[in-house]
């Protein structure tokens, strides 16, 4: 299997028991046995959604097609991450009533507001990384210390935090599974005008006490995740964990009604979902089709197909996009005290020293003994 093959088999396996032509589909491809499961497993693992591929097909009762072996590592980490999910959904609860207590209302977002609002039909399915949730501008500051006054402690040690527009550094507790994000911002600067607290929180769902946002803003923020936040807008790949959420969240909103009120990110959510159609061959997936997403399938499908042009293509904007960024943070330091206090003390900072005289060849590092 190519690259391509690999990606879309992963994809319309993640809709198989919402799309019945993919569900044909997939299963005459499972009855030849010729599926290159070692590709499957590493593409699958490297997009997050391992667990999900492994629920999907279970329901579907595809699994009798799949080696023994693959069958019960693949039940193995799903149960690991129901686990985790488990422990994950525990410490939200307990922060939600902490806040709570304090007068502070969360938000749950992303992966842990997912899960606390019952998207995912067995908990197993998202891999979740860290505990977010988003409290009014006016309780930012409150909320962390909140944390903090509870046993939370910064995952990072420093004397100093690299200024964050988004989010609180953070956090995490020694008895916890997951860090901890608390967020003032949901996007990168820029956008927020358009997408932020005050929107999201004039429509939310609540259940038992704990607040999520609304289904169409739960599909902006997975699109937005991944396009505006990690630079996907860009790269013009796809995040098929962020996507699996979009088609999730597709049955419960229309994803074009859900974004087309937006004027500065409608561009970046619309490719998004046109490229999540080309991948997962969803029918409930619904965009814009205009010439810009045209091109950006098209620039998609030839990354899915020149693994030379792929890695290129992701070397060069990494590069670019991370120059980008610390040009800005230092125009930005003219104007902000706090960028020019992060420079100040990350230029006096010994490791910081040590580990670029290391990559100047001037001194050595120390070997590990």
């Amino acid at each position: 299997m190519t690259y391509k093959e690999t990606v879309l088999f992963i994809g319309k396996c993640l809709t198989i028991n919402q799309e019945k032509q993919n569900r044909i589909l997939i299963e005459k491809e499972l009855q030849k046995q010729q599926i290159d499961w070692d590709n499957v497993v590493k593409v699958s693992t490297g997009q997050f959604v391992f667990p999900a591929l492994y629920c999907n097909l279970k329901k579907a009762d595809f699994l009798k097609y799949l080696p023994e072996d693959l069958v019960e590592y693949m039940k193995h980490i799903a149960d690991l991450n129901r686990e985790r999910n488990e422990q994950i959904i525990a410490e939200a609860k307990e922060i939600n009533s902490l806040l709570l207590e304090n007068n502070i209302t969360p938000i749950f977002l992303k992966g842990t507001g997912n899960l606390l609002e019952g998207l995912y039909e067995d908990i197993a399915e998202r891999m979740v990384g860290d505990i977010d949730f988003i409290v009014s501008y006016t309780n930012y500051t409150k909320a962390a210390k909140i944390l903090l006054e509870h046993k939370y402690e910064k995952v990072l040690k420093k004397d100093y935090s690299y200024p964050q527009f988004k989010h609180f550094d953070r956090l995490f507790k020694k008895d916890k599974i997951a860090a901890v994000e608390v967020h003032k911002e949901l996007t990168l600067e820029g956008y927020h005008q358009e997408f932020n607290y005050k929107v999201i929180s004039e429509n939310t769902i609540n259940i038992d006490e704990i607040n999520v946002m609304n289904y169409p803003n739960q599909l902006s923020l997975s699109i937005i995740a991944s396009q505006i936040n990690d630079d996907g807008q860009y790269y013009k790949n796809i995040s098929l964990r962020n996507a699996y959420d979009v088609f999730l969240l597709s049955q419960k909103t229309n994803s074009l009604k859900a974004i087309e009120s937006y004027r500065i990110l409608f561009a970046p959510l619309n490719n998004f979902l046109a490229i999540c159609k080309f991948a997962l061959q969803s029918d409930k997936i619904f965009y814009k089709q205009n010439k810009e997403a045209g091109e950006v399938i098209l620039f998609f499908n030839k990354l899915l197909e020149n693994k030379k042009f792929r890695e290129k293509n992701h070397k060069r904007l990494k590069r670019k996009l991370a120059m980008k960024k610390r040009l800005n943070f230092v125009f930005q330091a003219f104007s902000r005290k706090e960028n020019r206090s992060w420079i100040y003390h990350r230029v006096r900072d010994k490791e910081w020293q040590n580990e670029k005289l290391i990559q100047l060849g001037i001194r050595k590092p120390k070997p590990n003994l």
